[in-house]
């Protein structure tokens, strides 16, 4: 045989190759699916369907590097759990598989080591085509997801009202959810995700706590509380808790004083960690700084960086746009009025610097997201009150507006207003390729059991309700995944029960 022949091998119709021209082989049957004629295969005698690849490689000795091979596979009946190849290219004289097709339905994934090394799985379940590369499977083709609909999964008994909710995960540990509890004791908790549920991990004494954040600088791990209200000593601070790999608890690291502090946000300019704490008011005064702390290697602490006025704030959000960093403040009260600007500031030359100014009505908080290319940033405007001015039919049922960042202007302009009901908290999430946000609506004027909205994003027509989601006194949304996949947990400031909601796709 010649090694030209290697180079102008065409399509074949391998299956043709397996049906003798005698007729059917026994263990096969024609069949016929609306109008597409197809063989049966017995499972039972699988080799007796095999053939040498000399009858499709006359004149080359050698199997190609690079091959497509198109299955159409209909099955008629799927059973619990079936694990077997559709197609193998074997050894001569050998039961070890070079390649093959496997057909895999439902229960757990099949292992892929160096002995499934080069194998293809395909999950009929997620409908996805997996190559085994010697350690775990990639995928070749899946189709992405879609969600259908949305059910209640979990209800998670609190301590008491939840104000905010962060998720997180811990390397080699698991995943987590801290509450910001209102009352000590018994303060907030910390869950730890087990057998598919949210458990009791950790108490940790808090007051009136508002919102949980974590982050990691290195190697160290840190969840940082915002404190509303002094001790029983009347001391007032935040304090950031540092987790103790030994004690697998997250154990008191740093204390820092903070006013009504609402909020805490994490981010990292040129290498260096910061924290930034939102001052909510001082006594009766809203007009009050809130900090920018800088993480200082040496001393293993945060320090002051850099003070900036806000009126009220409820919340930070940090940003990068290309080598930018930006960081947004959610003013809410300035003592008189909630028609205040919130502002936009971007770092240049070590520090923040005002970058754009946005009317907001009584903001409780910005979300920052990306589709695509495009870069938008939306606000939950939780009621509009001016003590000047004569009171509107509803203090909450106002606008909250999604901004796009025009490149060309350099600046965010206004893309889309959607009608909320005294809005706290933005989420984005993605479900395979679609985009959604949904909104926690905490309160009309009347009553707090009100609906949240998910919002699919639909292109030209922005963002467009597609789930009404029953919810009370809503305060904070986090969207999570696992490997059972995605879910939504809200947390209630007016009950001690948040809820745990799966997302179902098809």
């Amino acid at each position: 045989t010649g090694w030209d022949g290697c180079h102008h091998l065409r399509p074949l119709d391998i299956l043709s190759e397996v049906v003798p021209t005698s007729g059917l082989a026994h263990g096969m049957r024609v069949f016929q699916v609306e109008g597409v004629r197809g063989f049966q295969l017995t499972a039972s005698r699988p080799r007796a369907l095999g053939f040498p690849a000399s009858r499709l490689f006359i004149h080359c000795d050698r199997f190609p590097e690079e091959f497509s091979i198109i299955v159409t596979l209909r099955v008629l009946s799927v059973p619990a759990k079936r694990n077997e190849y559709v197609f193998t290219l074997m050894a001569e004289e050998s039961p070890s598989v070079l390649v093959g097709l496997r057909y895999v339905t439902l229960g757990s994934r099949p292992p892929c080591t160096k002995q499934e090394k080069a194998q293809f799985w395909f999950n009929a379940s997620r409908r996805g085509l997996y190559l085994c590369n010697g350690s775990t499977w990639i995928s070749m083709l899946e189709v992405k997801q879609r969600l259908d609909y949305v059910e209640e999964y979990q209800n998670l008994v609190t301590n008491s009202e939840t104000m905010g909710v962060e998720v997180f995960t811990i390397p080699k540990v698991g995943l987590f959810a801290a509450t910001a509890n209102r009352y000590t004791p018994p303060g907030s908790a910390i869950y730890k995700w087990t057998d598919g549920k949210f458990v009791p991990y950790q108490n940790i004494p808090t007051y009136q706590a508002q919102s949980w954040k974590y982050f990691t600088i290195g190697k160290k791990i840190f969840l940082a509380v915002a404190n509303f209200e002094q001790n029983d000593r009347g001391q007032e601070f935040s304090v950031i808790y540092k987790w103790s790999r030994r004690k697998e608890k997250f154990i008191t690291y740093q204390r820092i004083t903070t006013h009504s502090a609402r909020d805490w946000e994490a981010f990292v300019i040129e290498g260096e960690t910061f924290l930034a704490v939102v001052n909510h008011r001082e006594g009766n005064n809203h007009n009050i700084d809130s900090v920018i702390y800088r993480w200082n290697p040496r001393t293993g602490l945060f320090e002051t960086n850099q003070t900036i006025p806000t009126s009220g704030a409820y919340d930070w959000e940090f940003f990068t746009i290309g080598p930018y960093s930006f960081l947004a403040v959610a003013n809410t009260f300035n003592g008189t009025s909630t028609k205040i600007y919130s502002h936009i500031y971007i770092w240049l030359s070590g520090s923040f610097q005002l970058f754009q100014s946005i009317l907001t009505f009584g903001a409780a908080d910005w979300e920052v997201f990306h589709i695509g290319d495009r870069v938008f940033l939306a606000v939950a405007n939780s009621h509009s009150y001016d003590s000047g001015m004569p009171a509107p039919s509803n203090f909450y049922a106002i606008n909250s507006s999604i901004y796009e960042l025009n490149i060309t202007a350099q600046m965010f302009v206004k893309f889309q207003d959607l009608l909320t009901y005294s809005a706290l908290d933005w989420e984005f999430f993605s479900v395979g390729d679609d985009s959604f946000l949904v909104v926690a609506n905490s309160f009309d004027g009347f009553t707090f059991s009100v609906n949240s909205i998910i919002y699919r994003w639909q292109g030209y027509e922005g963002f467009v309700a597609a789930h009404h989601l029953p919810t009370v006194g809503c305060r904070d949304w986090e969207a999570f995944h696992t490997a059972e996949g995605s879910y939504l947990l809200y947390s209630s400031a007016k009950e001690p029960l948040s809820k745990v909601l799966k997302l179902k796709t098809t």
